[in-house]
């Protein structure tokens, strides 16, 4: 079977199971995960997706999020459209083809009636997940995710020319190189603009041009708080101000403005009254947040670096668990901005390395668990590449104490660099998105590039050892060793060699016997 026709089978396999396609309001995916919105709740069948193979895990929140991992969502995301499109177009058909008006008439109001009840219980479902601080970070990280592409590709451009730069190869080249892995860079503020003002309700492009403001070569003729400004102060926390701020401004222009003149006045007063307070106000404190931020992180790391690597390794899965790790996309960027690396990244790696060792633990001690074995061999390739979602829906998140000796994993790979940081050698990341393995074409830091990747090796290996040896001794009581060792798969197992001793018994009976004199004396009180 062709790649495109198994991504159209999971595809199909899935769209029943979520009540079809009359039951979809919205299909979007990120980098691990198709994301649904519902109608109605209670026609998903979650016990048979996580059934389906292709299927890691299901996450509900504000849209239903089925974990399929990296690369495979991208593919059945279109597929899944295709299949709902064509889904709806053959209802349409059907009802113009079918009924007397009356009928129709009757199909229609039931069909209201649904849609109100499935809509009234989005409203509540939406009403019990969601928290002020829930909604505000998962704005955010819609705000970033889109731009994660972009940052792992500059990225690791930025990599390999400041190789060859060392190396003293391609110099012709490395100046086109360094162009294109700073370009976007040099311009985020714009994107992070434009995503902002589409998530908060505004016209994307106003949300642009107002954070196209910050990078301005000419705010440097402007003086601020008794300041010369400086072209990118501020940067993607700026930019998020600014356009936030356009947002409310065109939302209010758009209700006192009169209809005849929307047009003119309304683009023109988002864009002068928040560019002005960008301008004299925004710039100038984002940029003063900014530094305070840089300034933490590396004092945290100097003065705290192997507790403060310990807290952050060991938490960064339950960030994961809950989507909200993407919130930290901003701080990640903020630092780039400032040093040319995240020192933050390479800590929060260590998650996934525990995840891997704890992985690997499991696999040993349910030698008679297929399903389980099965789910591992398929996700532990992406799980030494960082992406750790397959491994905790799909294995430790179910069993439950394994994700917590998971996160003691990721505690003592984080405690390693993190006692290295506060020594001096400091690890950090040209850009975000890639962990684990995959991260290491983006390694840098205050020492050579050997010693950047002896750390973050040392980390990685220490997380592996420390997630495996925890869950091996600890992520497991007798019973769940009983429990998850004996199944259908694991009593078949164990049939074929309960047959396998019979057949050797009955051919050890067709054996002579030793005679009394020949067999051994048994010890006594056996």
């Amino acid at each position: 079977m062709s790649t495109d026709n198994t991504n159209r089978a999971i595809a199909a396999a899935i769209l029943p199971l979520v009540g079809g396609a009359a039951n979809i309001d919205s299909v979007v995916h990120c980098m691990t995960r198709l994301r649904l919105g519902l109608r109605d709740r209670r026609l998903v069948q979650d016990e048979a997706l996580v059934g389906l193979p292709d299927v890691m895990g299901v996450v509900e929140d504000e849209t239903y999020q089925i974990v399929l991992g990296p690369g495979k969502v991208a593919r059945v995301t279109p597929e899944f459209e295709a299949l709902v499109a064509e889904e709806r177009a053959e209802e349409r058909a059907a009802e113009r083809a079918a009924e007397p008006e009356e009928s129709a008439t009757s199909q229609a109001l039931t069909a209201d009636e649904l849609a109100e009840r499935g809509a009234e219980l989005k409203a509540a479902q939406k009403a019990r997940n969601q928290t002020s601080v829930k909604l505000f970070l998962r704005r955010i990280a819609n705000i970033f995710v889109p731009l994660i592409p972009a940052l792992i590709g500059c990225g690791i451009i930025a990599g390999l020319n400041g190789l060859l730069i060392n190396l003293g190869w391609l110099t012709a080249v490395t100046p086109a190189l360094g162009a294109i892995a700073s370009g976007f860079m040099a311009l985020i503020a714009v994107f992070v603009g434009f995503n902002t003002a589409k998530e908060f309700g505004g016209t994307p492009i106003l949300g642009g041009a107002v954070a196209a403001i910050i990078v301005y070569a000419g705010v440097a003729n402007i003086e601020a708080f008794g300041q010369k400004l400086s072209p990118g102060q501020g940067g993607v926390l700026g930019a998020l101000a600014a356009a936030v701020l356009a947002s409310y401004v065109e939302k209010w222009c758009r209700k006192v403005v009169p209809e005849a003149v929307d047009v003119l006045v309304t683009p023109t007063l988002t864009v002068l009254v928040s560019g002005l307070v960008t301008i004299f106000g925004l710039m100038f404190v984002a940029g003063e947040v900014s530094t305070a931020i840089g300034t933490a992180a590396n004092w945290l790391l100097d003065n705290t670096g192997a507790f403060a690597g310990l807290v952050l390794g060991g938490l960064f899965l339950p960030l994961v668990m809950l989507g909200l790790h993407q919130a930290l996309i901003p701080i990640h960027t903020t630092l780039i901005e400032q040093q040319g690396y995240t020192v933050l990244l390479p800590i929060l790696a260590m998650a996934g390395a525990g995840q891997v060792g704890c992985a690997i633990a499991v696999f040993k001690r349910l030698k008679r668990n297929n399903s389980i074995r099965t789910t591992i061999r398929s996700a532990l390739p992406a799980g030494f590449l960082g992406v750790g979602e397959p491994l905790i829906y799909g294995v430790s998140l179910p069993l439950g104490r394994p994700f917590i000796t998971a996160c003691v994993g990721g505690a003592a790979g984080g405690a390693f660099v993190g006692f290295f940081s506060m020594v001096g050698d400091k690890v950090g990341s040209t850009a975000i998105g890639p962990s684990g393995w995959a991260l290491f074409p983006l390694l840098d830091g205050n020492k050579g590039l050997g010693e950047t990747i002896a750390v973050y090796a040392g980390g990685l290996l220490v997380g592996y050892v420390v997630g495996f040896a925890a869950t091996y001794f600890f992520g497991f009581s007798k019973q769940m060793l009983v429990d998850l060792n004996t199944g259908p798969e694991a009593d078949s197992e164990a049939d074929s060699e309960a047959d396998s001793e019979a057949d050797s018994e009955a051919d050890s009976e067709a054996v002579p016997s030793e005679s009394p004199a020949e067999r051994p004396k048994e010890p006594a009180g056996v």
